[in-house]
C-alpha cells in the first residue's frame, strides 16, 4: 500500500477512482534509444576494477534521496563511483560485479523500474512517476548503459541469498543493501580507495566532458562581469544567481557551492553565504564551476576589481599570486611529483611575504617552517573530475605522494588572504583576498590550461572588464 501523508486532504481512494486511473494509458516504451557514448568507456573502467578484486563480489550503490525538510528532499546526486562505473545517474540503484570462476566478473545494474499501471503506486506511491517524473524501463536502461539490469526491489534479498560469496560494498550509501551483506570495514575501504584511484587518469571521453564544463564556466564568468553593475546595486546573491543561470542552462548544476566573495569576504576560503554587499573599490573573488550534464565539474577562480581597475596594493597582491601560479604551472608535467606545483607556488609566496616584512626570513627558512600559511592558508590545488575534490579517497602514495601522468586533471590555485582583523599587516592590506585558479590537463609533453580563455594577468583582467562589464 502506498505511503500517504499524515495530514493529506484525501484519506481514501474509491474503487471507481482507482479503476479510472488504471485505464487509458498509451504505451510509452522507447525503442529508439542508442547506447550512451560513455558506455564503452564505463565497461573498460569496470574491467579495471574487476582485475583488482578477483573472486569477490563488489557492490556499488548509487545512493538514496536525502530529506531536506519533512517530506521534501534535496536534489539527488548519485555516488561518484557509481556514475564512473556505469554512466548512470539513477537513484536507489546499485552496480554489482559478480565473480566468475575464471577470475573475472559479470556486471549488472539494479534499478528502480517503471511503475506499472495495474495498481495505484504509479500515481500515489513514494516513487510515483506521475509525481517524480518518468524513469527508464529496465529494457531501456540495458540499451543505454550496455548492462544487464535487474529490479532493485529484490536486491537486498538477492544479495542475502548468496551470503557465502566474499563481498565488498561502498558504505554509507544504502543501509538496506549494507544490512543484506556480511563485509569487513577495512576491505570495504579498499574498494572505495580503488574507485578513487581509477579516476586519477581521465580517459578521452572524460577529458571531453571536462573541456565542456570548463567552457561553460568561462561563459558564466563573463556573464558575471557583464552584470557587475547590477550586483553593486544588490548583493553577492546577484552574482551567485547569474552564474547559476549559466550552470543550469548548459549543465546539470553548479559543481559545488559558488563562492561569490566581495570585499573582506574574499579572505574566507569557503564563503558560500553570498549575502554581502558588492562595493566599488573592493575586490570580488569568484570561485565557481559548471557541472556538466554528465556530472563532470570545472573549478575556476578569478579575483576582479569591482571598479574595473586594481588599486596599487590590490595589484601588488594580485601580481604576487599570479607569479606564484606561473611557478606552479611550470611544475605541472608528466613524471613530476604531485607536490611540485604546490611547493613551487608556496615558495614564491613565502619569498614575497618575507620581502614585504610580514614574516621573518630568510625565505627558505620561512617556507620550511610553513610561516607563509598564515596568509596562504590552503594547499595549491587538487584533482578534479566527477567531484570538485576528485579522487579524495585514493591512497596517499597514489595521489599526494605520487607522480603526475598524462590524463590527470588538477587545479592550480595559489592565494593570499589578509584577514580584516590581522594587526600584523598594514591597515590598507587588511581585508584583501586574492586567488587565481585554473584547471590543467597533464599532457604527454607538459600541460594544457583548459581554462586559458579567461584572462589571468592584472592587465588582462582590467581589459576584459573594460570590454564586458555592465
Amino acid at each position: 500500500m502506498a505511503k500517504r501523508r499524515k495530514n493529506g486532504l484525501y484519506t481514501e481512494i474509491s474503487a471507481e477512482l482507482s479503476a479510472l486511473m488504471r485505464t487509458g494509458w498509451a504505451d510509452t516504451e522507447r525503442h529508439d534509444l542508442e547506447p550512451d557514448a560513455q558506455a564503452p568507456y564505463a565497461a573498460r573502467r569496470r574491467a579495471a576494477l574487476s582485475a583488482r578484486f578477483p573472486g569477490e563480489r563488489l557492490v556499488i550503490p548509487s545512493g538514496n534521496l536525502k530529506t531536506r525538510s519533512n517530506d521534501d528532499t534535496y536534489p539527488f546526486r548519485p555516488y561518484t563511483g557509481y556514475v564512473h562505473m556505469t554512466g548512470d545517474q539513477a537513484r536507489d540503484g546499485a552496480l554489482v560485479l559478480e565473480p566468475r570462476a575464471d577470475g573475472g566478473h559479470d556486471a549488472y545494474c539494479y534499478q528502480l523500474p517503471r511503475d506499472g499501471r495495474d495498481n495505484d503506486e504509479f500515481w500515489i506511491g513514494y516513487t510515483a512517476e506521475l509525481w517524480m517524473g518518468r524513469r527508464r524501463s529496465r529494457a531501456e536502461s540495458e540499451r543505454v548503459l550496455g548492462l544487464a539490469c535487474r529490479d532493485v526491489r529484490t536486491a537486498a534479498e538477492d544479495l542475502a541469498a548468496s551470503s557465502g560469496v566474499p563481498t565488498r560494498i561502498v558504505r554509507g550509501l544504502d543501509p538496506a543493501l549494507e544490512a543484506a551483506v556480511t563485509t569487513d570495514e577495512e576491505r570495504d575501504t579498499d574498494l572505495e580507495e580503488a574507485l578513487s584511484e581509477l579516476r586519477l587518469v581521465k580517459d578521452a571521453w572524460e577529458i571531453g566532458e571536462m573541456r565542456a564544463a570548463v567552457d561553460s564556466t568561462v561563459r558564466g564568468f563573463t556573464d558575471v562581469v557583464g552584470e557587475l553593475s547590477t550586483a553593486v546595486a544588490t548583493s553577492e546573491r546577484w552574482i551567485e544567481g547569474t552564474f547559476y543561470r549559466r550552470a543550469r542552462l548548459e549543465g546539470n548544476h553548479v559543481g559545488y557551492g559558488s563562492i561569490c566573495a566581495a570585499g573582506e569576504h574574499a579572505t574566507i576560503m569557503h564563503w558560500t553565504d553570498n549575502d554581502g554587499p558588492v562595493r566599488p573599490g573592493e575586490l570580488l573573488l569568484l570561485d565557481a564551476g559548471v557541472e556538466s550534464r554528465t556530472l563532470y565539474t570545472a573549478d575556476v577562480t578569478r579575483t576582479l576589481p569591482i571598479s574595473g581597475t586594481f588599486t596599487p596594493v590590490q595589484r601588488k597582491v594580485y601580481d604576487a599570486v599570479y607569479e606564484a601560479q606561473e611557478a606552479g604551472f611550470a611544475a605541472v608535467k608528466p613524471g613530476a611529483a604531485y607536490r611540485d606545483f604546490h611547493e613551487a607556488a608556496q615558495r614564491h609566496l613565502a619569498a614575497r611575504l618575507v620581502e614585504w616584512g610580514f614574516i621573518e626570513g630568510p625565505a627558505e627558512r620561512a617556507y620550511d617552517l610553513g610561516l607563509q600559511r598564515r596568509f596562504t592558508m590552503a594547499g595549491t590545488g587538487h584533482m578534479l573530475g566527477l567531484d570538485v575534490h576528485d579522487c579524495a579517497h585514493a591512497r596517499s602514495e597514489e595521489y599526494v605522494e605520487g607522480a603526475l601522468e598524462p590524463g590527470m586533471v588538477l587545479t592550480v590555485e595559489p592565494g593570499l588572504y589578509f584577514q580584516p582583523d590581522d594587526l600584523t599587516v598594514p591597515e590598507e592590506w587588511r581585508g584583501i583576498g586574492v586567488r587565481i585558479e585554473d584547471d590543467l590537463l597533464v599532457t604527454a609533453d607538459g600541460h594544457e590550461n583548459l581554462s586559458a580563455a579567461l584572462p589571468r594577468s592584472a592587465d588582462e583582467v582590467e581589459a576584459w572588464m573594460a570590454e564586458f562589464a555592465g
